[in-house]
């Protein structure tokens, strides 16, 4: 057991190297990189569709928020064990990129969906499907390659970059799909459109310029056996795995949403329409600016207390929406706190599962923790868009923090003990 504690509150360092200390804190590899730029060109492509949805369905489409949450769900969770078969393809056939390359196409196919889904609402759900079925079978492939171009004691910081490089996408998403609506006015055909060619131009990027796997971190050499299903089944079959898969499960349910979030401000604080893809720019913003840093505070202090640090902020999110600030203190607040919340979580979490899962099981234990934070979250999308339309919004998002709050618990007594809260230092 303190083996795991000590690998799950604490990066493993490796013997300091030789040379100059610049040399080893050189930030990440060139692959790193490459798959940075990728995800910086996919992310704009995603957040101008994602800046403009929550409008278009529950403004434009009139839907209901129970209807909104399930589609909410969907764009998440609905092809979340697809994700565990895209991991086991990379793993088995050893093709990371090739199966993140196929994820990626599809996202950008199905940009072209929603022009053809017009206003059925099972032909946008469909299509909403085939994205996120694009976005789980490329993140842990995606994922599985920084881990195998990174050295263990370095993870946080690769994770952060990449997911700082992923924010600056974010960032510019929203802004591009406020661009094409001023200049073409409230044309979602627009914004589709211009989607597809980015994410077109990432697949182009990914084919050209990321690497399979660099060979010094390679440790499954071409005679290794295939790996088996029973073999990846075994990752669940108890020890530091399933009590990450567990907590990953668990921290799902306390997520309800971007739209959720952004709805609830637009409409406390009386948003105009167009302003409303600028919120995402905010939370981005902040995601942008703090990805990075803590990603090295988690590599020296421990990843586990910084992404409880992050689910904290999620839970301070919550509280200021059904509280009494309001204005722009509310506004800027909330997107801070929210932006902080991913920062803090999103690669961190990853970065602290890598070095407890096998090389050749890499992708599929990266896919197994997603796979649960990802069914976790369609059940709390839907619950929450229950909540919603049964008590109201500000009852909803309060019983949200309370949800938090929980589940904060439940993860700190699952992967940690009481004697183990405070980690110590990665040794210089």
């Amino acid at each position: 057991m303190l083996v795991y504690l000590s690998t799950v509150s604490r990066p493993v360092a490796d013997p300091p190297a030789p040379g100059p200390r610049r040399r080893r804190l050189a930030l990440v590899s060139g692959n790193v990189v490459a798959l940075g730029t990728v995800s910086l060109i996919t992310d704009v492509s995603a957040e101008m569709v994602a800046a403009v949805l929550p409008l278009y369905l529950v403004l434009g489409l009139q839907l209901s928020p129970v209807a909104f949450g399930v589609l909410d769900g969907v764009h998440t969770g609905a092809t979340a064990l697809l994700r565990v078969v895209g991991g086991f393809a990379a793993d088995r056939f050893r093709r990371r990129k090739l199966i993140a390359g196929i994820g990626y196409t599809l996202s950008a196919v199905a940009k072209l969906g929603l022009l053809l889904a017009g206003r059925s609402i099972p032909a946008i759900g469909a299509v909403i499907a085939v994205d996120r079925l694009g976005k789980g079978v490329r993140s842990a492939p995606r994922d599985a390659l920084i881990t195998l171009s990174t050295p263990p004691e370095a993870l946080g910081r690769a994770f952060g970059v990449h997911r700082a490089m992923d924010s600056v996408g974010a960032f510019l998403g929203p802004l591009a799909a406020f661009a094409v609506l001023l200049v073409v006015g409230q044309s979602y055909d627009a914004v589709f459109v211009t989607s597809f060619c980015v994410a077109a131009l990432a697949v182009v990027v990914l084919v050209l310029f990321v690497r399979e796997r660099p060979a010094e971190q390679a440790t499954d050499g071409p005679d290794d056996p295939s790996v088996s299903v029973r073999e990846a089944l075994g990752l669940l079959g108890g020890g530091p795995a399933r009590r990450l898969v567990l907590a990953a499960a668990m921290l799902g349910l306390a997520t309800i949403g971007d739209g959720f979030v952004y709805l609830l401000l637009q409409r406390r604080e009386d948003l105009g329409l167009r302003w409303f893809p600028l919120l995402a720019v905010g939370t981005s913003l902040a995601y942008l600016l703090l990805a990075a840093p803590l990603g090295v505070l988690a590599d020296r202090i421990g990843r586990l207390p910084v992404v409880l640090g992050g689910y904290t902020a999620l839970g301070a999110t919550y509280l200021l929406l059904a509280g009494p600030v309001d204005g722009w203190p509310l506004i800027a607040l909330t997107l801070g706190l929210y932006g902080a919340f991913y920062a803090a979580t999103d690669g961190v979490l990853i970065a602290l599962a890598g070095p407890v899962l096998p090389a050749r099981l890499r992708t599929t234990g990266i896919a197994l923790v997603q796979t649960g934070q990802a069914l976790a979250y369609l059940v709390s999308s839907v619950l929450f868009g229950l909540g919603w339309q049964a008590w109201g919004p500000e009852a909803a998002i309060r019983a949200a923090a309370v949800a938090v709050a929980c589940v904060l618990v439940g993860t700190l007594l699952l992967l940690t003990a009481p004697s183990r809260l405070v980690s110590r230092r990665m040794p210089r």
